[in-house]
């Protein structure tokens, strides 16, 4: 993915100053003396000197993504890398490097994201465009020991980081959970359970889910559990969560405006408690 970044910038950079029948070089090698003292003709060279976690972007929350089969998959936010570059002009003459670095900042500047049409398949798939940061204040703060590393002469360079959406971990596929079952005992002793679950029927509370099948959006519709009079809140997507019942037969009224209500029969509990309307 490294290797791919650096084939669009390379290729941004031939576009945006532009460089014209391969007048400029564009390297990603590390700025060495031995390698700066084999250049013949004007370089831009671009060094990748850092690749750090962005904890400010890091998102804890897992993604999950609901299958029309009736699974979800659940896949944890992918990691948020900065790509620190050094950006640096080689040529025999001064004001050629600093022509160079001005129309290379000018360019880099005017573009806050990477480019769509530039991007590979394998950057593609990211969650928003690739943010460019060019000579940023907090970045590359200590250029003498960056150049003193690598025994070279300190020099004019641009700081350019951009963020990468990196994402190592497996996606985990399951069916939905549709009912969540709560109970209620004050002793494990089997000879007082009163049921074979060990807990009666009246100890018993369950949490039911389902999803409105029709035709969207949901803002308007109106749920209510009849035998209650219960308002139950339906999301956009159609989905609506009924809590605080125990086994039985309920009713669910959906209303739409201009329309006759209609009442579905749900039996608590059950495997689905979707409602065609």
């Amino acid at each position: 993915m490294i290797s791919d970044l650096d084939e669009v910038l390379r290729q941004l950079l031939i576009r945006e100053l532009p460089v014209k029948n391969g007048e400029v070089d564009i390297a990603f090698d590390q700025p060495k003396r031995e390698w700066s003292s084999r250049i013949s003709r004007p370089t831009l060279n671009l060094f990748l000197y850092d690749l750090r976690e962005n904890n400010t972007l890091r998102q804890p929350e897992w993604q999950i993504k609901r299958n029309s089969d009736g699974t979800a998959t659940k896949r944890r936010t992918p990691v948020r890398i900065d790509l620190h570059y050094v950006i640096t002009a080689w040529a025999a003459d001064p004001g050629d490097e600093h022509r160079l670095l001005t129309r290379t900042l000018m360019a880099l500047c005017r573009i806050p994201t990477l480019p769509d049409d530039l991007l590979p398949e394998s950057l593609q798939d990211q969650p928003v465009s690739i943010p460019v940061r060019v000579a940023q204040r907090d970045e590359f703060r200590s250029p003498a020991d960056l150049w003193s590393a690598i025994d070279n002469e300190l020099r004019p360079a641009i700081a350019c980081t951009l963020t990468l959406a990196l994402n190592p971990y497996q996606a985990i596929s399951g069916p939905l959970v549709r009912t969540r079952d709560l109970r209620f005992t004050q002793t494990p002793d089997p000879a007082q359970d009163r049921s074979p679950e060990g807990a009666s029927a009246g100890d018993r509370f369950w949490m039911v889910g389902g999803t409105l099948r029709g035709d969207g959006p949901f803002e308007g519709v109106r749920l209510v559990l009849a035998e209650r009079g219960q308002p139950v809140p339906v999301q956009k997507d159609g989905r609506f969560v009924v809590g605080n019942l125990e086994a039985g037969t309920y009713t669910l009224e959906v209303s739409i405006e201009g329309h006759k209500p209609k009442r579905h029969k749900i039996v608590v509990p059950s495997k689905n408690y979707d409602l065609e309307i």
